[in-house]
């Protein structure tokens, strides 16, 4: 089993009004020193190991469904996953 990071961020070049909103309320709370805010997203997948490389699966994906990648960038980790 494989643990699988997702991180999902708007690319540089895409205006991101959920992050503006989220630095103006900072700085009304007088968090002055934040310069900026990128919102994203972040998913952790458990993938049973098959017959298909996990990387291959995962960029499928993200390619897929995870990421709209006209505006956002995308990258994963993949770890053996812990049993408990």
């Amino acid at each position: 089993m494989k643990k699988v990071k997702v991180y999902v961020t708007l690319r540089e070049s895409v205006l991101d009004p959920q992050g503006s909103a989220v630095m103006g309320a900072l700085h009304s709370m007088e968090y002055s020193e934040v310069k900026d805010v990128r919102i994203g997203k972040f998913l952790e997948l458990q993938i049973e190991e098959g017959t298909r490389d996990v990387d291959t699966v995962v960029k499928e994906m993200c390619e897929k469904l995870l990421a709209n990648t006209v505006i956002e960038d995308y990258r994963f980790e993949v770890e053996e996953a812990v049993s408990k």
